[in-house]
């Protein structure tokens, strides 16, 4: 009987283990995660990531509060931030390119409205006291959700977003690479002093390409990736910390 109950606790244990091994590689999602080197991926549509001024990808984490991570290539990072499954609770932190690194996918946080705190701004100005720049970027055409900001030297120098409902952020300048789009913002997403058919302006709000068009003028289209680097890399997958989803303002639920 003893024999009996030792091989049964052996079992178990060797059950456990690698069912906890498997659990390391995947993250602990059930994905496999290749991490053999490869080139850079691009990415970039219907997606928002940070881009940051520094090749320590290691510094980028321990500033983010990023623990737990496990070692992905481009593929495998890139491939479980556009998941439909792992794209809402994980983000990639990529190999550097071009001295910049970058944080990837959808559930970084976001400028979602005045009715919600704003939990973007911290992260951009807590990664600026570290980081000579920090850039953010947000693309998400079915709600028509477009969003840029920038830090330098420690200050938001440039914050801008928009949805279905108009303007949300916007602090700052308007940078040298915006005013070359040639676009109109205003409040109101219609057309301005409309006189019949034929008469008023036309406001003209960003898109997916704009939005790609000021990352690359501010620091690199994420979509061009391949054609910037050769060098194979990996990063880390990470579950995005819990404090960065949205959360209604008291103030607006008072």
């Amino acid at each position: 009987m003893t024999m009996l109950i030792g091989v049964a606790a052996a079992i178990l244990l060797s059950l456990y283990l690698s069912a906890e091994l498997a659990r390391r590689r995947t993250g602990g999602a059930g994905y496999a995660l290749d991490d053999d080197p490869d080139l850079p991926k691009p990415f970039g549509y219907k997606m928002a990531w940070l881009a940051i001024r520094t090749e320590d990808a290691e510094a980028v984490a321990q500033s983010l509060g990023l623990q737990g991570g496990v070692a992905s290539n481009w593929n495998s990072g890139i491939g479980t931030v556009y998941d439909d499954g792992l794209g809402a609770s994980h983000v990639y932190l990529t190999p550097p390119v071009n001295g910049w690194t970058f944080v990837v996918g959808l559930s970084l946080p976001h400028p979602v409205g005045h009715a919600f705190v704003d939990k973007l701004t911290p992260v951009l100005l807590s990664l600026g006291t570290r980081f000579p720049e920090v850039q953010y970027f947000f693309t998400y055409p079915l709600v028509d959700f477009f969003a840029w900001a920038r830090v330098k030297d420690g200050r938001l120098s440039r914050a801008f977003a928009v949805n279905d409902e108009g303007i949300v952020w916007n602090k700052g300048r308007i940078s040298q690479e915006e005013r070359a789009l040639g676009l109109r913002l205003f409040e109101i997403r219609d057309v301005r002093e409309r006189q019949g058919d034929a008469g008023g302006e036309l406001v003209l709000y960003p898109t997916e390409d704009h939005v790609l068009q000021i990352a690359g003028g501010w620091s690199v289209n994420p979509t061009q990736l391949e054609k910037l680097s050769s060098a194979d890399g990996r990063g880390m997958v990470f579950r995005a910390p819990s404090d960065w989803c949205s959360q209604r303002s008291r103030k607006r639920a008072a």
